[in-house]
């Protein structure tokens, strides 16, 4: 079978290997690609934009496309999986309807409201509608996000209410274009962050390994927001009991409202979570597509095949397939341009990726593009060093040796990915001091351990033998009342 992988990221570029990496996939078309997928052994590029729906429902027609897998959220969130549907063609993702969980933060906070799932305070303003004394009322720090989409910069955490008024008001006025239309106005939530991704099929939802993503830029989580510095999975504050609540409060009631308000929700589903200290997990962000550079290191973990998984979600039969998942951790370190996130720096020539191609791990490319025989940078995020390990620590190390094989002008990188599972710097740790070991959260069978493809009506936990898996137990099938936590909102 023929695959198509619409987008140009580092995700792109790990979905595409993994799709390729499946002995019934002949070739896997990326498009538009970039120099990583360009190079990928049984992967082609096609000179086609994300943003062109015709094009890609012509590119499919024509190469026998049997499965197309949409990465990034812009496609997704304009209907390309409508437009994909009505020519006949199978394509994995949320239709439009179901999109608007990240293409409206807005429109993310009210379904929150509506279905009782925990979340931060918030008031959403317009230009017309906006009162800075609202903002100089709210306890610091303060948070301001575009609603719309915004690659991933539109989010400010202010200090003071005067950084959260600048941050608005520049939001407002257009700095963002049409992302700033709304702006939403959020309480701070102290905790843990963890990024918890499944696959849903409108009734079945297949958990994916945890994972951690680092947004700030610097060092010591510092510095502006960007679209993610680096991730790695497992993520050890998502404890059995942890991953229960989160199923049981987030992701249950939100597939479930979906469907109820005409949305049934097909794809992979990105809850961004900030784990309180009594363990409540409140959803930060719904992302509609696998995070990026979450899915490199989760990808790596996957055994299982991708293209099985997608196709059992759009058949409606999530239940009859299982995820297995190699124990050891793994860890993505991003490697940047000079001046991003809001200048970066374009054209410069890569150098010593033909030498990390040598170590363990592998690098994905995100912001890339071939001249001539040579890799130059042509977006931000340029580059995922992305290893494995027994723990996270050796993944880091691992990871590390790669990133630093290669470079280029003003490359930039954070030291310390990984750095609060290594210290056990994350919820529940001050509790246990079992899980501040990263060695400590294998399998001690370190075997393939797959998770169970029956349906079922109530919910289990992770054995706590295997609570490094972070294995998924079952498919959890949404066929009972919804489950209500009492809290007002």
């Amino acid at each position: 079978m023929k695959v198509l992988v619409i987008g140009a990221g580092g995700r792109e570029h790990a979905l595409a290997w993994k799709c390729a990496a499946s002995a019934r996939v002949t070739e896997v078309l990326v498009a538009p690609g970039n120099a990583g997928t360009a190079r990928e052994p049984k992967v082609r590029n096609v000179d086609v934009q994300a943003s062109d729906f015709g094009g890609l429902v012509r590119l499919a027609r024509s190469e026998g496309v049997a499965l197309t897998i949409v990465g990034p959220e812009a496609p997704l969130v304009a209907g390309v999986v409508d437009t994909f549907e009505k020519h006949g063609l199978r394509c994995f993702g949320p239709r439009q309807a179901a999109a608007r969980l990240e293409g409206s933060k807005a429109f993310a906070k009210e379904f929150l409201r509506r279905h009782r799932i925990p979340t931060a305070a918030s008031v959403t303003v317009t230009r017309e509608t906006f009162d800075p004394e609202l903002v100089r009322r709210q306890r610091t720090p303060i948070v301001v996000k575009a609603s719309g989409l915004a690659a991933g910069k539109g989010v400010v955490i202010a200090e003071t209410a005067a950084e959260a008024l600048a941050a608005a008001e520049a939001m407002l006025e257009g700095r963002l274009g049409e992302a700033g239309r709304e702006v939403v106005i959020e309480e701070f939530l102290q905790g843990e962050e963890a990024s918890f991704i499944v696959v849903a099929d409108g009734s079945h939802v297949l958990p994916l390994a945890t994972s951690q993503d680092h947004k700030r830029l610097q060092d010591g989580d510092r510095g502006p927001n960007t679209g993610g510095m680096g991730a790695y999975s497992p993520a050890p504050v998502v404890t059995p009991a942890i991953h229960e609540r989160i199923m049981r409060e987030v992701i249950e009631p939100a597939i479930r409202g979906l469907a109820a308000e005409g949305m049934a929700y097909t794809g992979f589903l990105y809850a961004g979570i900030m784990v309180a200290r009594d363990g409540t997990p409140n959803v930060l962000e719904f992302n509609c597509r696998f995070g990026d550079p979450e899915t490199q290191p989760i990808l790596m973990r996957l055994e299982s095949d991708l293209t099985v998984l997608c196709e059992a979600a759009l058949d409606g039969r999530l239940d009859r397939v299982q995820a297995t998942w190699d124990a050891r951790a793994a860890l993505g370190v991003v490697m940047a341009a000079e001046g991003y996130p809001d200048a970066p720096r374009m054209g410069a020539a890569i150098a010593g990726l033909d030498a990390a191609a040598k170590l363990p791990g592998k690098v994905f490319h995100a912001g890339t593009r071939l001249s001539g025989d040579r890799v130059v940078v042509s977006g931000g995020r340029v580059l995922c060093a992305t290893a494995m390990g027994a723990t996270v620590a050796e993944a880091q190390r691992a990871a590390y040796a790669l990133a630093d094989a290669v470079h280029w002008p003003g490359a930039t990188y954070r030291r310390d990915i990984g750095h609060r599972a290594i210290a056990g710097l994350y919820i529940g740790a001050n509790r246990s001091r079992r899980f501040a070991r990263p060695a400590l959260w294998l399998c001690p069978s370190r075997g393939p351990r797959a998770a169970s493809g029956r349906s079922i009506a109530g919910f289990r936990t992770v054995p706590p033998a295997c609570i490094g898996r972070i294995m998924p137990p079952l498919v959890w099938s949404l066929h009972r009342p919804v489950l209500e936590n009492g809290e007002e909102y």
